[in-house]
């Protein structure tokens, strides 16, 4: 019965194809908001010693998020955990590593206040863009307010951070029958599904949609930044928000500690913690070619000029 049971199991994995969906060409969005949010998002204005924008950390040269260990706030102040990527952020579930904020617009006070990053509270951001002429003209053309208070500032945000998304990737076209994948990427896609990765690596952002244990057969030695530091539950140890996969080439190095440096590490890295035994490296390189498969279009608000 439990050889039944498996073979089950795994022939359900294998044709696992509707568990990852394609990113959606376009998602509703209010574009002057986004247009606005985006000025915002690369403006050191909202940093304390005005040298860091949002934009220091999850830079879109490397796939919005940061290739540093730990990025570097205000006064050159360091972080404690790898900044993720921006990327298809309207997606997860929560956000932040550990989960702690439900939605953008929650996630966006955690840098803006955070003492190491942009150390900066309401009323003088408040302060700040009030006295810009550009930032009042744009602010009250959108809210018919001659005030521009800090909700405002983090509905703009928010709302360029939802148009961040990347659809059209080679496997969404192969999803959709508009592409074929290669020999390689397409045994990297079996063996996704074989090795079982596909389990914590579904839906539209293959990732970001359940929490996961890092390290459940050979445990991690660096949790900082988990679960556990808001609940002290001592199940919640080693414990984060499974990653999105998307654009996952472009956002090294990998993991809350960035300990992975390039994707075949990362996944070596993950069949060892998580598995609990070594892939032949031939798997490894088809799953990586799988992996670079999941790079989509640039967003289209930083296409259009």
């Amino acid at each position: 019965m439990l050889r039944i049971l498996i073979i089950s199991a795994i022939a359900l994995i294998l044709n696992a194809d509707n568990l990852i969906e394609p990113i959606p060409e376009k998602i509703p969005y209010n574009k002057q908001k986004a247009e606005l949010g985006k000025s915002l998002f690369f403006d050191t204005i909202l940093s304390k010693d005005k040298t860091v924008s949002c934009a220091s950390c999850h830079n879109p040269s490397q796939g919005w998020a940061d290739k540093r260990p730990v990025s570097i706030g205000v006064y050159g102040k360091k972080g404690k955990i790898q900044s993720p990527t921006v990327l298809n952020a309207v997606f997860n579930f929560r956000q932040f590593w550990n989960g702690r904020a439900k939605d953008l617009k929650e996630q966006i006070n955690g840098p803006v206040h955070n003492s190491v990053e942009m150390a900066l509270d309401g009323t003088l951001i408040e302060k700040r863009l009030n006295a810009n002429p550009y930032y009042r003209k744009m602010f009250k053309k959108i809210y018919g307010k001659d005030k521009i208070t800090y909700p405002m500032v983090v509905d703009v945000i928010a709302e360029f951070e939802k148009a961040l998304i990347t659809p059209d990737s080679k496997f969404d076209l192969y999803l959709k029958g508009k592409a074929k994948l290669t020999p390689l990427e397409k045994k990297g896609y079996v063996l996704f599904k074989k090795y079982g990765c596909i389990t914590c690596h579904n839906g539209i952002n293959i990732g970001g949609n359940s929490f996961q244990k890092m390290g459940t057969i050979f445990p991690v030695k660096d949790c900082v930044g988990d679960r556990y530091e808001i609940s002290r539950a001592e199940f919640d140890k080693c414990i984060y928000k499974v990653p999105t996969l998307r654009n996952i080439e472009l956002t090294a190095p990998y993991f809350h500690d960035a300990s992975a440096k390039t994707l075949y590490d990362a996944v070596k890295k993950m069949a060892y913690n998580n598995l609990g035994f070594k892939i032949d490296k031939e798997d490894i390189k088809a799953i990586v070619a799988f992996l670079k498969t999941l790079t989509g279009k640039t967003p289209e608000i930083m296409r259009e000029k």
